[in-house]
């Protein structure tokens, strides 16, 4: 936010080559407002929808109402992913002598159109080494991209928790219950960990770490 009026707030879309946009009064909350103030303030970020484009007068229309929580929850992280993914192309680039509006022309650009986002596109980098083969990016931005990307980020991780009753009435039910648990731990794969541990009897702690 850089200027608030008495009937409306401008503001300055960082992701729209700081291009100005503005938010009329009627936008900013639901309700009556009798004082603006009490809801924005200069130098707040805030995440807004883009109700109207008229590139031939210059305005860009913007809502904050519009705007839920949950919407303004993610739109603050994917940001902030994307600013994580720009300084990795960045750096990248500095190994290659490269600045930054040349690595977004040379490779950034064609990661996003391929992968909806740049950090979208790293995180693929991530899962799958390959994922630049068929692209038309340079070999050595691709190699030097893939080793940083290693580097740098880590895919999330899940993990779920819980407790397990495992009972068995067969004669042989403790054998049975052994091999139960023997079959889960060795589900271990590149994609899931499971850790099982004895509480005691019948139950036990089961512990399933997940990139999904």
């Amino acid at each position: 936010i850089k200027k608030v009026l008495y009937h409306a707030v401008f503001v300055e879309l960082d992701e729209y080559d700081k291009k100005e946009g503005m938010i009329n009064i009627a936008e900013v909350s639901a309700g009556r407002i009798r004082n603006i103030r009490d809801f924005v303030r200069e130098e707040k970020k805030v995440v807004c929808k883009v109700l109207d484009v008229r590139p031939e007068k210059g305005h860009i229309d913007l809502s904050l109402r519009r705007v839920n929580q949950a919407e303004t929850i993610n739109k603050n992280n994917s940001f902030k992913q994307e600013q994580k993914a720009e300084k990795l192309l960045e750096s990248v680039g500095k190994k290659l002598n490269k600045d930054l509006p040349t690595m977004y022309k040379e490779a950034g650009y064609q990661i996003i159109e391929e992968f909806g986002s740049l950090y979208s596109g790293l995180q693929q980098i991530l899962v799958d080494e390959g994922a630049l083969k068929e692209s038309k990016i340079s070999k050595e931005i691709e190699q030097e991209l893939v080793s940083t990307v290693k580097e740098k980020i880590k895919l999330p991780e899940v993990k779920i928790e819980g407790n397990l009753i495992l009972q068995s009435f067969a004669p042989d039910g403790i054998e049975v219950i052994k091999g139960v648990l023997d079959k889960a731990q060795q589900e271990k794969t590149s994609e899931a960990v499971v850790e099982i541990n004895y509480i005691s009897a019948p139950k036990y702690r089961l512990v399933v770490s997940a990139k999904d």
